[in-house]
């Protein structure tokens, strides 16, 4: 059973919220999980306040690397000792299959293994002088980093701005989402547990319209991440910039899949099983728009019809622990599963074909059944928007560079591609052609914790993953020293 009841977690406190409290639910039924408390304007300032203060303090950013390095790791020991009872709580309240779940806190406790690992490795360098005088430039942390989550991988997108932030010193304050806040209260029991100072590590739940608004224009926060939708990061950083706060954004986008001729497309339906139906599709780097040969058209379609006509689709914690059982859980919300059956009514309306799926589950829970759709036209908003659902958008080309063409023409595009084909050459000519920050060959996911992860243009700005995730979080300080 999970906890009917959950506090947000300020200065090193469990403590209840000042708007009350909000009901999570269970997306597979519709029905109430728990309780979350909800902080105010009023919280959000206690908890920037608390994170100035340990700031200022330098009992964290002053650590010895090492040891700072050794806690971060330490938060991912305790989430592997209690993968059973996370996995568990993702499921409930996010809906992904207990298989997922696993995996999502397997994947955060490797981020907090990297960047732990990589906290001795932020080396500064020194420039040669004349004998009188020595140069040199180190890095240090921001200060308060305030952190915007969103709902569809509740512990491992938490996970990556914390690792990355604590790493290199900065205090942390982080707004959960409202539909998936639970998970992240095992990050917080972690950090008490490890014993960061009270107030390093602050993470609540609270609305976006006076939470979010608090904490995007505080003025005692230095810097500022941002991962979901695109509407709302350009509130929420416009608010940030006119206290000239940095940033770093994630809006997704709808990632395009090229399939050329040569394509082995038992290969494509085996990636695309995961590239469009993981998470029932809600992943910012989602196979949703299918870019294929006009002489493999018809059997792709043919494959990707038979693959989402065989997946089940039920509720994720009746699904099992075996990797690829046959389940997708909901989409996260009723309002979520709306926009998507939208976009695939659009999409007909407009002249495409829906040929498999495209519509809910009877009964309760916001299911939709795998979805795919042909004919499509790349101004379609199927084509344009990330759907964030489990939907397949297939569109033909004739030629490499019109395939191209169609790549890049969705206005959030910029952050993965998968081609699929066996030459080389043109594998390295979409990689040069093709604006995205990830080119991925014959597969749809990209890399682990040590890889770069960011996009190319209204995608968003800035790196999530690897060594250049780290310099996004520090400041450079160059001394120059008279002798």
């Amino acid at each position: 059973m999970i906890r009917q009841y959950w506090p947000n977690y300020i200065d090193g406190d469990f403590c209840h919220g000042g708007a009350g409290r909000i009901k999570v639910t269970d997306p597979s039924s519709g029905d109430a999980l728990a309780e979350h408390a909800l902080a105010d304007a009023d919280d959000v300032n206690r908890a920037v306040t608390a994170a100035q203060r340990v700031h200022r303090s330098g009992v964290l950013a002053d650590l010895h690397p090492m040891d700072r390095g050794r806690m971060v790791r330490a938060i991912g020991g305790y989430l592997a000792d209690h993968i059973d009872d996370v996995k568990r709580t993702i499921t409930l309240e996010q809906g992904k299959p207990l298989f997922e779940a696993e995996a999502e806190v397997k994947m955060a406790i490797r981020l907090f293994d990297y960047f732990g690992s990589m906290t001795e490795s932020m080396e500064g360098r020194s420039v040669p002088c004349d004998s009188t005088r020595f140069d040199f430039t180190v890095y240090k942390p921001f200060g308060v980093s305030a952190q915007f989550m969103p709902s569809h991988y509740p512990i491992y997108i938490p996970s990556r701005t914390l690792a990355v932030a604590l790493a290199a010193g900065n205090s942390c304050v982080m707004k959960t989402s409202e539909l998936s806040p639970i998970s992240a209260g095992w990050l917080a029991h972690a950090a008490q547990d490890v014993g960061f100072p009270s107030g390093s590590i602050n993470i609540f739940c609270g609305r976006r319209s006076e939470a979010g608004v608090a904490l995007a224009g505080h003025p005692g926060i230095d810097h500022l991440v941002f991962i979901g939708q695109a509407q709302a990061a350009a509130a929420v950083t416009g608010a940030a910039a006119k206290g000239l706060v940095p940033s770093i954004v994630e809006v997704g986008g709808t990632s395009p899949t090229i399939v050329f001729e040569d394509a082995d497309l038992d290969e494509f339906v085996a990636e695309a099983r995961m590239g469009s139906y993981l998470n029932a599709g809600q992943f910012c780097c989602g196979m949703y728009r299918i870019i294929v040969h006009e002489s493999r058209y018809e059997e792709l379609l043919d494959r990707s019809i038979s693959l989402a006509d065989s997946l089940a689709v039920g509720p994720g914690i009746e699904s099992g622990d075996g990797e690829f059982k046959p389940y997708m859980g909901p989409v996260d919300s009723e309002k979520q599963l709306a926009r998507v059956l939208g976009i695939v009514e659009d999409a007909t309306r407009a002249g495409a074909k829906c040929v498999a799926g495209g519509t809910r589950l009877p009964g309760v829970g916001s299911f939709l059944r795998p979805t795919v759709i042909r004919d499509v036209d790349p101004s379609m908003r199927v084509a344009q928007e990330e759907v964030f659902g489990p939907v397949m958008a297939v569109m033909k080309f004739r030629t490499e560079g019109e395939a191209i063409e169609l790549a890049n023409s969705a206005g959030h595009s910029g952050l993965m591609c998968s081609v699929f084909t066996r030459d080389l050459g043109r594998m390295l000519r979409a990689a040069s052609k093709v604006r995205a920050g990830h080119i991925v060959a014959n597969q749809s996911i990209i890399g682990g914790a040590e890889v770069p992860f960011g996009g190319f243009g209204r995608a968003g700005y800035g790196s999530l993953k690897g060594r250049e995730a780290l310099m996004g979080y520090v400041q450079r300080k160059n001394v120059l020293l008279n002798l």
